[in-house]
């Protein structure tokens, strides 16, 4: 299908399959002169709406609502979106002007009497429990936007949001600047020995991109940088890991206890003791003492374990292993005690082969969904590919753009996010991306991927099925639009399938040979992922702690806060130490002046979902092995069988059921948090 020229890209209709923004159509320029009209428009819908004097209605109050903002929904989408992979100074200042316009628009809708009333006084249609549903999250949400407050209290509560939009957006345009001026330049190639020839000549060309000499290591989001895993020279190690944790620290410290303070009262304007206690509310966990207590009752035996792994260590390399030498020695500790050589396993890990024989291999077996590369469609930038995903009817069902290539602008890390979501009253279907920060050779050769990059691949495809397959009628529930503590589940169960032996198989073939992965590497994958989980627990909730602890403070002790680095870092101590963390030379995964996720993203006391929604994958992926539709040699009708289960009761629901309701039925009883502790090593710590 060809676009309409005339039409406008944002503010019109779309005129691509499926709602693919007309991305040669859009720039900058654009945007601006877009915005203010996209805005205006979703006034007007709002007034519209609020102010009919008709009786109210379902039809035109709710779905009118959910209907509304069409136009703003597309400006905002491209733009977010670019700032995530393609940010540039222009882009970030377009940010900072209408973030704030964003935020006061918000608070209008959501303090708005005349629509809330309206609200109030409508049902759902009888027999339509997914809008009942819809009708009770809707008034809650009001309540919790301040619709209920005094008119000066929802001045106020305008003015803590409208800054904390600025804050965020600053936080992650310092933590972008920083994580280009922090890349780790090196002169002398003899100090990158023990990286690939690829990652050398990638580590040449970016310093050639930055006109300089030598070699230059990119960072990535988390403390620990992939490259420590590889490199033998402890210099290097100790520098790249001191480079990445000096971070957002000249910077970011002060904004991040101001939105600490922020969050701190904002909560107690709304009648919450703490930040934390606001946001779990919202989320499966239900309380933040659920969300603290499950990371409390493991800590000490991640901690336990990881000492343990840690004294190995010392012992193989005959010194004190420090946290930058940490991923050296699990490498060689792993080569020796279950001869796995992670350079030899890369061969067998071929990007393309991962994405296709891989990912949408095992979805196919699971859903019947086929991915076809569109390369008639075009992404938002060359790096970035389109696939149309088809159902077994081939029906298609929406776009996937898979965009897995680090560049200059492009922030580190992994995520899914999506373009148009599905709503059978809106008539749409889904556009969701896939990005990744992989380093690309720049001898044209295909990227080898290490076994966390696999699983990346995975996890975020999982994501994208999530967002694909949904099927509601109401927009609010479409696809990944659940709790954060939910939204996790899909995708980190997905991951099992990548190491899965029918999949892992089919997809793992030697780059050069074309040799199937032997026994002995699988063997060798599947023991060695055992070693090293008290390390990987470790981390994850030494991060999850912190985050707690930032936004766990009433308004009175985030006032008594102070704001520089020093002060931000002992008030990590403190909060490693109550839950008994503090681990020598073991580090969160996340520090507070880099952790994009709970200060520039959606993930406020929310981080802990990660270990929350793998209770629900470790189970869940138990029964998929129960039913015969995991490990070796399954029946092709019980995978299917399997699928179209997870597929109808979680996958396609969204937000539009109760979590624990749909985890029940799809595995016949409510969760069981042992098959976690198995596989995390911390049977008996709860």
């Amino acid at each position: 299908m060809h676009a309409d020229s005339s039409s406008h890209p944002l503010l019109d209709p779309p005129t691509l399959e499926h709602g693919l923004p007309r991305f040669a159509d859009i720039d900058d320029d654009v945007l601006r002169e877009a915005f203010p009209e996209a805005l205006r428009r979703h006034r007007d819908q709002i007034r519209e709406i609020a102010d009919n004097v008709e009786e109210p209605t379902w039809e035109n109050t709710v779905e009118a609502l959910e209907a509304s903002g069409r136009e703003l929904a597309r400006c905002t989408a491209w733009l977010f979106n670019m700032l995530g992979t393609d940010s540039t100074e222009s882009r970030q200042a377009i940010a900072g002007e209408i973030i704030p316009e964003l935020s006061a628009h918000s608070d209008a809708l959501y303090t708005d009497a005349a629509l809330h009333a309206r609200l109030g006084a409508v049902t759902a249609p009888d027999g339509d429990a997914e809008g009942a549903r819809l009708h009770r999250h809707l008034l809650r949400r009001f309540a919790r936007r301040g619709a209920d407050l005094t008119p000066e209290a929802q001045r106020e509560l305008a003015s803590i949001n409208e800054r904390l939009s600025v804050l965020s957006d600053a936080f992650g345009n310092n933590l972008l600047a920083d994580t280009r001026a922090h890349a780790l330049h090196v002169a002398d190639a003899t100090k990158l020995d023990g990286l690939s020839p690829a990652r050398i000549n990638a580590a040449r060309s970016a310093a050639e991109a930055e006109g300089r000499d030598g070699y230059l290591l990119t960072l990535e989001l988390p403390t620990v940088q992939s490259a420590l895993t590889d490199l033998t020279d402890p210099g290097t190690r100790a520098a790249l890991h001191e480079a990445s944790q000096r971070r957002g620290v000249g910077r970011n410290s002060s904004v991040l206890v101001e939105m600490v303070k922020l969050r701190a009262r904002r909560a107690a304007l709304l009648g919450y003791a703490t930040h934390a206690d606001y946001v779990i509310e919202e989320e499966t966990a239900g309380t933040a003492d659920a969300a603290r207590g499950m990371l409390t009752d493991l800590a000490p035996a991640a901690a336990a374990n990881a000492t343990a792994e840690h004294k190995l260590l010392c012992e193989l390399a005959d010194a004190e292993v420090t946290s930058a030498d940490w991923p050296y020695w699990e490498a060689k500790l792993k080569a020796r005690d279950y001869e796995l050589d992670e350079e030899e396993l890369r061969r067998y890990f071929p990007l393309g082969r991962v994405l296709r024989d891989g990912a949408f291999f095992a979805a196919n077996r699971l859903y019947g969904i086929t991915v076809t590369e569109r390369p008639d469609l075009d992404a938002y930038h060359p790096d970035a590919d389109v696939w149309e995903v088809r159902d077994a009817d081939g029906t298609s069902l929406g776009l996937l753009i898979t965009d897995y290539f680090a560049r200059p602008g492009k922030r580190g890390g992994a995520w899914m996010t999506s373009f148009t979501e599905q709503s059978r009253l809106l008539g749409t279907t889904p556009v969701v991306a896939n990005v990744m920060s992989i380093v690309r050779p720049t001898d044209g050769s295909e990227p080898l991927l290490t076994l966390d990059e696999v699983t990346t691949v995975f996890h975020e495809f999982g994501h994208g099925l999530h967002g694909l397959l949904s099927d509601v009628r109401y927009p609010t529930f479409s696809g990944t639009n659940v709790p954060r503590d939910w939204v996790e589940f899909p995708s980190q169960l997905n991951e099992n399938w990548a190491f899965d032996p029918a999949v892992i198989r089919n997809y793992a073939r030697h780059v050069d040979t074309g040799e199937v992965i032997p026994g002995r590497l699988l063997t060798a994958i599947s023991d060695a992922r055992q070693f090293g989980q008290g390390f990987a627990a470790g981390e994850y909730l030494g991060a999850a702690v912190i985050d707690l602890a930032w936004h766990s403070l009433t308004p009175e002790q985030a006032d008594a806060l102070g704001d520089g680095a020093d002060d931000v870092e002992a008030f990590e101590t403190r909060a490693l130490e109550e839950a008994g963390l503090m681990v020598e030379h073991l580090l969160p995964r996340y520090r507070s002046t880099y952790f994009n996720h709970v200060f520039a993203g959606g993930y406020s006391a929310g981080y802990y979902s990660y270990l929350w929604a793998e209770v629900l994958d470790a189970d869940g992926f138990d029964g998929f092995i129960e039913q015969g539709a995991a490990g070796e040699d399954p029946a092709p009708a019980a995978v299917r069988a399997a699928g179209r289960r997870f597929r109808d009761l979680v996958l396609s629901r969204g937000g539009a059921e109760d979590f624990e309701t749909s985890f029940a039925a799809f595995r016949g009883r409510p969760k069981d948090v042992a098959p976690l502790l198995a596989r995390r090593g911390l049977t008996g710590a709860v």
